[in-house]
């Protein structure tokens, strides 16, 4: 018995299916990009919504829109006034993010960024609520030193694939930067004391961090 489908058709019999335009995008993104497994899945999304609500967090940002499955999750979370900054490197994905941030009407919600998101942090505001890293694994510790002194004492920072498909329990080829990058991540994340922290064994692995 395939109990990995069986769980899953349980979770969603229990949480709810998955919104039209996100089947549609998630559609859209298999068909027209190279690497579809990129994606968020509809569980995970609905999480980042859950932990938004669930903190009253009120200014998000996220590091790695790709085709912005999960900006649109977390945007449906938000209120009037609130915002989403997120951050795409790749100008290619321009077209389709905002096709669908268009199309669920939270445009007023969500400012998509497209360029170097080392180089827009520094400018962006203090006090962040939330902020999601799913980007370029060979820098997840240079955004979170980064991002770290911009959010607020209690914010919180989600970060996605430190289990990067069980490469970190094995040594990395020696050009194997991306997995470097997630085991260099995590051991720094270990060994700081200015956060408490927990893995959820979601997917690729999603790390918690609370600014203490």
């Amino acid at each position: 018995m395939d109990y990995t489908k069986l769980r899953e058709e349980f979770i969603t019999d229990i949480c709810g299916e998955e919104p039209d335009i996100l089947k549609k995008l998630r559609r859209e993104t298999i068909l027209t990009q190279l690497h579809p497994r990129m994606l968020s899945s509809w569980h995970q999304g609905l999480f980042l919504n859950f932990l938004i609500k669930t903190t009253k967090s009120k200014q998000i940002l996220e590091i790695g829109t790709y085709t912005g499955y999960s900006a649109i999750c977390m945007g449906m979370a938000l209120q009037t006034g609130e915002k989403l900054i997120t951050i795409e490197k790749n100008k290619e994905l321009e077209d389709i993010v905002n096709k669908y941030i268009n199309l669920v009407n939270l445009k007023d919600k969500i400012d998509f960024i497209i360029g170097d998101a080392l180089k827009i942090i520094p400018d962006l505001p203090d006090n962040i609520d939330m902020v999601f890293i799913d980007a370029d694994k060979r820098e997840y510790t240079d955004y979170y030193n980064l991002i770290l002194p911009k959010i607020k004492t209690g914010g919180l920072i989600v970060a996605d694939n430190v289990l990067w498909d069980n490469k970190i329990f094995s040594e990395p080829a020696s050009n194997d930067y991306m997995t470097k990058g997630i085991i260099r991540f995590n051991n720094i994340i270990k060994t700081d004391d200015r956060i408490e922290k927990i893995i959820l064994p979601v997917r690729d692995g999603l790390m918690l961090l609370r600014k203490a």
